[in-house]
This record gives structure tokens, sequence and C-alpha cells, in this order.
């Protein structure tokens, strides 16, 4: 009973602290902390805690542990996680003037910006990117001996293997498939909607259509579930944010439906499900995989490192940065793995049990990790969140909030040292900023030769 109380009050306290520096939680107006609090931390990180705490889970991974005493140390790890991060929130935006509320709706009635002066030069850019873009896309498939995507169309077995290897096998250069492969097409895809929902440019059009295709592609090629509708809605954000829809209760169903019905067709179909128990049942299917699978490393995460193996102290940084002190690279989902599913990673068919960024933070830093990594994850988020609404809305600017909007999210139930040094978002903001920059320097300069000359 007192854990369910404990639960409850922490449930209520953090509800309101993230309503208010979010500006709104309801489904119709989505944004970057609403999609972090339901997603990343309700459903995905909440919930499950206080089955596992209560011993209600019934899970195959917490059945792995051998001291029930991380039930509890995790279970009040995470009421602190859920209480600190939107108090950091709140303290930020106090300290930096920022209404929430205010400025989401102006954001939200503001017009596209754009210079269509401009606009002919970046299409310049935009095509060297398209291509690299493309390029990539042909390597990624070429250094690939099978893509899991097209093994499915062909009625190829053993896809869990092939998953495997496409997503954690892959013999090609890794960064350079995630940065312009992965990370730059769906971004780019955004970038030519929303120009061409602003010129109707039938070059920004094509773009639009050949970025679309390869970005469902991309999304897909390794037979995940997840990123497809992590895209989908992206371009919902994209659509709110310039004007083009206005979401209603009944559109939200229609969604939902629409995706509830595509998540157990690919369950059907990929995996072989055809259980109806299973699919309803709260530790298993779609649903356990939300609300227990999600979280369930983190406990694990809390019991091996630092009695069974050593805290990783940084190790989980990118490789980039440890190669110049001559470090080797280890993520702690992957040792997690190992050391209680060894027969699955010795068959080929398990890769990393990844969850809440406090599991990552806590394998290279111990409680302190947790402690100060809530407080820092939540002022990265808040200054984020403040930083787009406050930048000129032109298609740039729009298509980056809505990519971080969905992708920051899932990074939170992903790892935690992506928001210590990600290569990718560093690229994308030094690459995007500098482009307008160098425009903006240009058009002052042909400004002022005009004056001049006239």
């Amino acid at each position: 009973m007192l854990y369910i109380v404990l639960w409850l009050i922490t449930l209520i306290t953090s509800t309101f602290l993230f309503y208010k520096v979010s500006g709104s939680l309801s489904l119709l107006k989505p944004n970057l902390i609403s999609i972090t609090y339901y997603y990343s931390l309700l459903v995905s990180s909440f919930i499950g805690p206080l089955l596992i705490v209560l011993k209600l889970d019934n899970n195959y991974m917490i059945h792995r542990m051998q001291d029930d005493t991380y039930r509890i140390i995790g279970f009040l790890w995470l009421c602190y996680i859920m209480i600190i991060i939107p108090l950091t929130m709140l303290m930020l935006s106090r300290w930096v003037g920022f209404n929430a509320k205010k400025e989401l709706d102006s954001y939200l009635k503001a017009p596209i910006t754009t210079d269509l002066r401009e606009g002919k030069d970046y299409f310049y850019i935009f095509s060297i990117l398209m291509f690299l873009s493309i390029s990539a896309i042909i390597y990624m498939i070429m250094q690939l001996n099978n893509v899991p995507l097209i093994a499915a169309l062909t009625g190829g077995t053993d896809l869990g293997r092939l998953r495997i290897e496409a997503s954690h096998g892959f013999q090609g250069n890794v960064l350079f498939k995630n940065i312009f492969a992965l990370g730059l097409t769906p971004i780019l895809s955004l970038i030519a909607y929303v120009y061409y929902i602003k010129t109707k440019l039938f070059r920004w059009k094509i773009s639009f259509m050949l970025m679309f295709v390869l970005s469902i592609f991309v999304s897909i090629y390794d037979l995940q579930k997840a990123p497809v509708f992590f895209y989908i809605l992206m371009f919902i954000l994209i659509k709110l944010y310039i004007g083009k829809i206005k979401l209603s209760i009944k559109k939200v169903a229609i969604l939902a439906s629409v995706g509830i019905i595509s998540i157990i067709t690919m369950y059907v179909f990929i995996q072989g499900v055809t259980n109806v128990n299973q699919f309803l049942s709260y530790n298993s299917g779609p649903i356990g995989r939300l609300i227990l699978s999600q979280i369930a490393p983190f406990f694990l995460h809390l019991e091996l490192f630092g009695n069974q193996v050593d805290f990783l102290n940084g190790r989980s940084l990118p490789n980039i940065l440890l190669q110049f002190y001559d470090l080797e690279h280890v993520r702690s989902a992957r040792l997690v793995m190992e050391q209680y599913f060894p027969d699955k990673v010795q068959e080929g068919t398990a890769g990393v049990l990844n969850t809440v960024f406090a599991g990552e933070a806590y394998a290279n830093f111990g409680y302190w990790g947790i402690l100060f990594g809530a407080i820092y994850l939540g002022a990265f988020i808040q200054v984020m969140y403040i930083f787009f609404l406050r930048m000129p809305k032109n298609p740039v600017f729009i298509s980056l909030f809505a990519f971080f909007t969905v992708n920051i999210p899932r990074v939170v139930v992903g790892g935690f040292m992506d928001f210590i040094f990600n290569p990718f978002w560093l690229f994308v903001f030094s690459l995007f900023l500098s482009t307008l920059f160098c425009l903006k320097v240009k058009q002052e300069f042909q400004r002022i030769y005009f004056k001049q000359a006239h």
C-alpha cells in the first residue's frame, strides 16, 4: 500500500510540474515536453516499476534478478526522476523568464518565415546534402549481406538474426551510415516538405517525394517497428506547426487506431505472433514491451554494475572521444544482455537491453550519475524547448524542431551519453546553422553592394 501511495503522489506532482513547464499536456498540442512526459517517462518508465516493486510484473527479465532489493531501489530512483526533471525545468524557465503556455501558443499561430531570395541558393546546398544522403543509403545496402526488409518480402527466414546483423553487426563505416543515411534523410524530407508548402515549387515537390520514400525505407529496412511511427509523428508535428492541420479528439482516435492496427500487423507478419492473449497481456506483446520491457533493464543495471561488473567511468561515450584516451567503447546495455542472456547472444539473436537514461548513467557513474544526470537532462531538454520556440519559424528550424521533439524522447529511453556528446546532433546543428549564417551574410553583402552601386 505504501508503494501505491508514493506512486500516486509522485504521479500527481510530476504531472502538475510537467504541465507548468510544457505549456500544454493536451494530446491535441503535442510538444517536446509532453511527449517526453507521456512516452519516455509515464508509459515507458513509471507504470512498470509499480508492478515490479509490488512483484506483479511476471517479467522474464526481472526473473533473472538475484536480489529483489533492487526492485525497491529502482522504484525509488524512478520516483526521484519523475519529480526532479520537471522541477529543474521549472526553475530554469523562471530564471530565463519563459512562459511556456504563452510562447507555445504564439509559436503555433506564427506564419512560416523565409526569404524567397535565398531559396535557390539553399536548394543547391540541399541538393548536395540529398546526394550524400542517397549515396549513404546505397552504401549501407551494399555493406549488408541481406537487407531484412527485402528478406521478409521475399519469404526469407531467420529474420531475427538478420535484424541484429543489420542494426549491430554493420561492417562498414557506422558513423557515415548513421549520420547521412539514417539521420539526415528524414530531416531533409521534412525541410523539402515545408519549402514545398511555402513556395509550391516543383523542384521542392520532387525532392520531398524522393526523400519521403527513402525516409520510410531507412525507418523499416531492419524491420524495427518504432522508427516508422516516430517518422510519421514528425510529419504530424510539422503539419501542426505550419497550420496545415488542427488536431481533434476524433483525429487523434483515428491515428491511434491506425497505429494499433499497424503494430498488430507487424507483430503478426514479422514476429509470427497470433495469440490474442499475448497481444492483450500486460506483460507481453505490445503492451508488455511498452510498460515493462523498456524499464526492466534499468533494474538489471542496478544489480549488475558496482557488484558483478565495475562501473564504466565514462567508457560509454562515443568512440570519437574515447580514441583520444586509448579507451574501448563499452555499451552498458550490451553488457547487461551478455550477463543476463548469454544464450541469446551466443545464438546471435540478441542485441542490447536499452532502458531509461538512468541505466547508462548509473553504469558509468554510479548513483551520482542518476542524481545529477536527471538534473542535467531536465535542463538540457528545457533549453532545447525554449531555443526552438524562440527561433525564427523558417523551414529549417521548423524541421529541426519536429526532429528533436521526436528524437529527444526516444534517446531518454535509450541512454545517457548521447546527451553528453552526440556527434549527429552536433553535426546537424553545425551544418544548418552555418548554412543559414552564410546565406544571411551573402544576402547582406549583396544588399550593401546594391545600395552602393545606386
